[in-house]
């Protein structure tokens, strides 16, 4: 990644959760101690999702911690806060959502150039015997990873 990224966060749960169809990355509208406390790694959103409401996109159950060394002008650490996309992608989104059925998750924050940004994913819910042949597959491809060390080694 020579892109100049560095990754704050990713929602691991999430890659399990739902098959993602589609990623656009967005910049997210923050206030200046949000900034330093997302800089530092303390966010959380285990449960966050995106809302399309008047032609903005909004992120939803993404907590954002106080920043520790502020005055008493922090932010509110569970707001609502906007992601920053053209008026075509949010269409196109708004269309895959109202008739196929798809949600919008972040999938990772980042910085990019100095910049905070979220990969967000079209995604769609795995039902539970998908769930488990990604667990054999994962558990299949570490078992064929140890035996490869095993026969390097002796």
């Amino acid at each position: 990644m020579g892109d100049g990224r560095k990754i704050i966060a990713q929602n691991k749960k999430a890659r399990f959760d739902y098959s993602i169809e589609d990623s656009i990355e967005c910049g997210i509208v923050l206030e200046g101690t949000e900034v330093k406390s997302f800089k530092a790694g303390n966010i959380s959103f285990p449960d966050a999702f995106a809302e399309i409401s008047n032609g903005e996109v909004w992120v939803k159950n993404l907590h954002i911690s106080e920043y520790p060394y502020s005055s008493v002008f922090n932010h509110n650490p569970d707001r609502a806060k906007k992601l920053l996309l053209s008026k075509d992608e949010i269409k196109r989104l708004n269309r895959k959502v109202e008739e196929k059925g798809f949600t919008l998750i972040p999938l990772d924050f980042y910085l990019k150039h100095g910049l905070v940004k979220v990969t967000l994913g079209l995604c769609r819910g795995k039902k539970q015997y998908d769930k488990r042949a990604d667990i054999r597959d994962r558990d299949v491809k570490r078992d064929m990873q140890r035996e490869f060390r095993k026969g390097l080694q002796g």
